[in-house]
């Protein structure tokens, strides 16, 4: 496994992403496994102060998992995207 940059998501790759989510009394790590669809920044609905469009930017990645289901994930510092052979 490789872990990638940003510039690395390019579609067709296949990744297994893990995210950890805080808790008030410890961590959930998640993983999900697919090919990219897509990867960029994507504005929420969010108002954010300064932002381009005054509106808060996210990196998302989509990914096709082997069943089908398609996945948006947002991506933070907690998230570390490998490339899976």
């Amino acid at each position: 496994m490789t872990s990638l940059t940003t510039s690395d998501y390019h579609p067709g790759t296949r990744v297994r992403v893990t995210q950890q989510i805080p808790f008030a009394k410890g961590v959930t790590t998640t993983t999900i496994e697919g090919t990219i669809l897509r990867f960029g920044q994507q504005k929420t609905g969010s108002w954010f102060a300064h932002g381009r469009d005054d509106k808060l930017w996210l990196d998302r990645l989509e990914l096709k998992k082997d069943d089908g289901e398609l996945v948006v994930i947002n991506l933070d510092q907690y998230s570390r995207v490998e490339e899976v052979a």
